[in-house]
């Protein structure tokens, strides 16, 4: 499933991409809930299939959606006016229609630096012997197609090309060999960076968590897609100059390793989204530098997920 955080005439929701069309979950699920009977349909699916995806995760209700989606899917197909009335599915096209980020607001964003060989090497830094984290908050992140918005107090804003892992079931000191059934999904990150910022001190953080900097999306691809996320291609392309291309298989430390680590110092939640790294070919270490400009458009892309691609702007 590609699952994905939407707003259409001023609701948001949460639906699963198929052929264009977004097939809407808690609609989806309170209309089948009547169709067996059940009493306060609405009600119900508010609470198993909510609008929000931290809450559905929260709640378990992955295999719930399968359902409303296959039942919306098959809706669709008898009757697509009907099913568009009854607000089942809704077309991508539409005008009314806006992707979000997939998660809007995650408990913890949670990113590892130096996680390619060749990134640390770039950067004239020795290679970590365990994952070195920083965090991010809610107030950074926008969705695909929102402008990434270049803060007047920054000269240096970089870009950089991530795997995002979307936690699906809580844990707490999880083994390695079993980290990956608590991911729920895979989507991108660009974890755009303010370097002058981010080197005034020993933490990062402080040029990682601009607001509207950090683009998450454009959906979340469920795990079982991707039952191995250490094979992935993943690319960033600015204004159609690709600047960095590797493969997820060149991390350091693995996803699985990192979700077992992290869960050594924290309880992961759903909904959680941990930022795996990036490679080489960051913009403030080429000669000559190439940061982001008003008017960019960055595009990062990895392998069985798809594109994320948003504009430059300067902030007014």
């Amino acid at each position: 499933m590609r699952l994905v955080t939407y707003s259409e005439r001023g609701r948001t929701s949460v639906g699963a991409i198929e052929d264009g069309w977004i097939l809407d979950i808690p609609q989806a699920y309170a209309e089948l809930l009547r169709r067996q009977g059940v009493t306060d349909a609405t009600g119900r699916a508010q609470a198993e299939c909510p609008p929000d995806m931290v809450l559905l995760l929260a709640r378990d209700g992955l295999g719930r959606a399968a359902e409303a989606i296959a039942f919306a899917r098959e809706q669709l197909a008898q009757d697509r006016e009907s099913a568009v009335g009854r607000g089942l599915a809704v077309a991508m096209e539409s005008p009314h229609v806006r992707l979000r980020a997939p998660v809007l607001r995650p408990g913890k964003i949670i990113c590892l630096g130096l996680n390619y060989a060749d990134h640390a090497k770039e950067t004239n830094s020795p290679i970590p012997q365990y994952p070195e984290l920083f965090n991010k908050f809610a107030n950074a992140l926008i969705g695909p197609g929102e402008p990434i918005v270049l803060p007047r107090v920054s000269q240096q804003v970089d870009y950089e090309a991530e795997l995002a892992v979307v936690i699906g079931k809580a844990g707490r000191y999880i083994d390695e060999a079993r980290a990956l059934e608590h991911v729920a999904g895979y989507t991108i990150l660009n974890d755009v960076s303010m370097r002058d910022f981010q080197f005034r001190g020993r933490q990062w953080m402080q040029g990682k968590t601009f607001d509207r900097s950090t683009p998450l999306g454009p959906w979340i691809v469920t795990a079982d897609e991707i039952p191995d996320p250490q094979g992935l291609d993943i690319s960033c392309e600015v204004s159609g100059e690709v600047l960095q291309r590797s493969n997820t298989r060149e991390m350091i430390f693995g996803v699985a390793t990192v979700i077992s680590y992290i869960s050594q110092i924290m309880t992961l939640e759903p909904g959680d989204v941990i930022a795996t790294g990036t490679p080489a070919g960051v913009g403030f270490v080429r000669d000559p530098k190439r940061l982001l400009r008003p008017g960019d458009v960055v595009r990062v892309t990895v392998e069985r997920i798809g594109t994320l691609e948003n504009p430059v702007v300067a902030e007014e």
